[in-house]
Order: C-alpha cells, then sequence, then structure tokens
C-alpha cells in the first residue's frame, strides 16, 4: 500500500520537474535544461527510494553504496537515451524516415542495456540484502520508472504522420483541380 507522504512525494515531483521540462521551448540552452532535469529527477528519486525503504541500519549500511553504484551506472546508460530525446527535440517536426528508424534502434539497445544493468545490479543487491528488501526495491524502482518516463514522454511532441490532403472527387469520379 502506498503510505500518503510517498504518494505526496511523487505528485509533488510530477508538478515540480514538468516545468523545467516544458522550458525547452523557451530557454536557447537546452543542455542545462536537460541536467538541471535529470539532476532533479535524480534527487526526486533517491527522496522516493529514502522513504519507501525503511532500511534498518545494517541494511542501510549495505543498501546505499550499492545502490550508489547502480545510479552511476545507469547514468552512464541514460546518457544515451537524452541524446535521442535532445536528438528527436531538435529535429521535431522534420524527422526524416532514416533517422526516426535510427532513433527508435537506439532506444530499443538503451532499453536492452537498462535491463542487462537491472539484472546485473539484482544480483549485487541478492547477495547482499534479503531476497524481500530486493525485490521491494526493484518494484519501487520500476514504479519511480513509468512515473517519471510518463513525465518525459508527456512533455515531448508525439511523432505523426504529415498530414496530406486528399484530393476532392467530383460526381464523375475525376479529381478536382
Amino acid at each position: 500500500m502506498i503510505k500518503k507522504p510517498l504518494l505526496l512525494t511523487m505528485t509533488f515531483t510530477m508538478f515540480a520537474f514538468c516545468p523545467l521540462v516544458r522550458a525547452q521551448d523557451q530557454e536557447p540552452n537546452i543542455d542545462s535544461i536537460i541536467q538541471a532535469v535529470r539532476t532533479s529527477m535524480q534527487a526526486d528519486r533517491d527522496t522516493l527510494v529514502t522513504a519507501s525503504m525503511n532500511l534498518s541500519n545494517k541494511d542501510s549500511a549495505v543498501f546505499w553504496p550499492i545502490y550508489r553504484q547502480f545510479q552511476y551506472e545507469r547514468s552512464k546508460v541514460e546518457d544515451r537515451r537524452v541524446a535521442v530525446i535532445k536528438e528527436y527535440t531538435q529535429k521535431y517536426p522534420n524527422l526524416t524516415d532514416a533517422e526516426a528508424k535510427a532513433m527508435a534502434e537506439q532506444m530499443l539497445q538503451y532499453d536492452s542495456e537498462l535491463v542487462a544493468l537491472k539484472k546485473k545490479y539484482f544480483k549485487k543487491f541478492s547477495k547482499a540484502l534479503p531476497a524481500l528488501t530486493v525485490t521491494a526495491f526493484f518494484q519501487l524502482d520500476r514504479r519511480i520508472d513509468l512515473m517519471m518516463d510518463m513525465q518525459v514522454e508527456a512533455s515531448l511532441p508525439p511523432l505523426a504522420r504529415p498530414q496530406v490532403t486528399p484530393l476532392a472527387i467530383d460526381e464523375a469520379g475525376s479529381p478536382e483541380q
């Protein structure tokens, strides 16, 4: 069951960084905006994990060093995702089929690398902590990922095919000019 402080923190998180993501249309330096959003998202993630895990002192001493390593490696994997998002925002709405395909392939590669990283750290956490603690962390991590992904995706314009105006057909079945 989600506790009230966690729900409040998650709600605050959603509203706190949305303006930063949307500011990319107005701000000339997209790199500084991306960095600010990433920093905010990581702080929010850490806050949610801290509030939700309720670790004993013994488990906490083991958990946090592994968690910090995991987040460091995760940030390196996420650099590739950020690069794709940045490219998308710069090329939208004039994205070619080839560019769209390349970006989709890069995002699939990112997804694969993130899953591999999570498997690696699931093993590391499992060697040091009880299975219920590890499973609870990865369940929470998944929920945070979903929440943050929805926020990022909601700030991006949807990719759509260009609208082609159909030719009007007259009663004889010929296209009108």
